[in-house]
């Protein structure tokens, strides 16, 4: 339901947003296709999430950046399009949520609904209905809690993966260093989905990067050495964390993303994708993302990422 902090307008193109405001100045946007966050503002309005200039808002694909919810099927993980048909469809306010965890008064939220129809069910042929609720807490951290329910009438259990594909807006992607992925398992999509174990201390960019981190722990830190904030990622429900930045070479290909934007970019995904959610009918899932901007704290020349890890 709309509310003084909760506002519906028109963004681009016409397509239908909703403004979510905090009393202490933090906002975010979330537009109706695709159910997705395209700005996340912190109290000084400064911008925490990255969008492409080159991003379309008409097209049948994404929005490139942002954060989409990647539904029922995470990358090529699956039978359908890549990364799924939700952050790709009409999403409606959903006016009578079912009862989320407590929210104090002074957290603003809105609450979002995706159900299929028949058409739908040739893509995918599986009764779900799912649910986003985008929240924005009193310190202008950003939560996503997603719902997603299996409510076929004739038994009929049905498998996913998922994600929240989240575009983090950094001030230079070869000052970046992510802490909490270190010792973990993951995925390497460059080199066919091998294998591999984590082996530095934290991990930094010097190329394209695109790997799955298997039992990441629930909360993570990625760090701008250079703006002096650390982003901290926290998920429940969502095993793995994705990370991903295309580097020069792969920026070129990509008809909505400047050349040198990946520069300014890195995507980490809270996700589930080595082992697939089933839910029988009647089930629910529920799946948790998190983010907070905090400053980042010197000592000796080096950040302190382990109060922000372990605090």
């Amino acid at each position: 339901m709309e509310s003084p902090s909760v506002r519906l307008c028109e963004g681009v193109n016409g397509l239908q947003k909703l403004v979510l405001k905090e009393i202490r100045g933090s906002a975010a946007e979330v537009y109706l296709r695709g159910g997705q966050v395209t700005s996340w503002k912190n109290d000084l309005g400064e911008e925490l999430l990255f969008i492409s200039n080159k991003a379309t808002f008409n097209s049948p694909k994404a929005v490139r950046g942002g954060i989409a919810l990647s539904f029922p099927q995470f990358g090529t993980h699956g039978v359908v399009e890549h990364h799924g048909f939700a952050r790709n469809m009409m999403w409606s306010i959903d006016p009578d949520p079912p009862p989320f965890p407590p929210t104090s008064t002074n957290r603003t939220f809105v609450d979002l609904i995706l159900k299929l129809s028949e058409a739908d069910h040739r893509i995918w042929p599986h009764c779900c209905e799912c649910r986003l609720r985008v929240t924005l807490g009193p310190g202008g951290d950003l939560l996503l809690t997603s719902r997603i329910r299996n409510t076929s009438v004739d038994g009929k259990s049905f498998s996913f993966t998922a994600s929240y594909h989240t575009c983090l807006q950094v001030t230079d992607i070869s000052e970046v260093r992510v802490e909490g992925l270190e010792t973990l398992d993951y995925l390497d999509n460059l080199q066919g989905k091998k294998r591999f174990t984590e082996q530095g201390d934290a991990l930094t960019f010097e190329s394209e990067v695109d790997r799955v981190y298997l039992g990441a722990p629930t909360k993570i830190a990625i760090i701008d050495h250079q703006r002096k904030r650390t982003f901290v990622l926290r998920k429940d429900g969502l095993p793995d964390i994705v990370v991903w930045n295309p580097w020069d070479k792969k920026a070129k290909a990509m008809p909505d993303f400047g050349d040198n934007e990946y520069k300014y970019m890195l995507c980490v995904e809270a996700a589930t994708v080595e082992k697939q959610i089933t839910l029988k009918a009647g089930q629910e899932w529920k799946g948790r993302l998190e983010l907070s901007a905090v400053p980042s704290s010197y000592c000796s020349g080096q950040l302190d990422p382990q109060r922000v890890v372990n605090g």
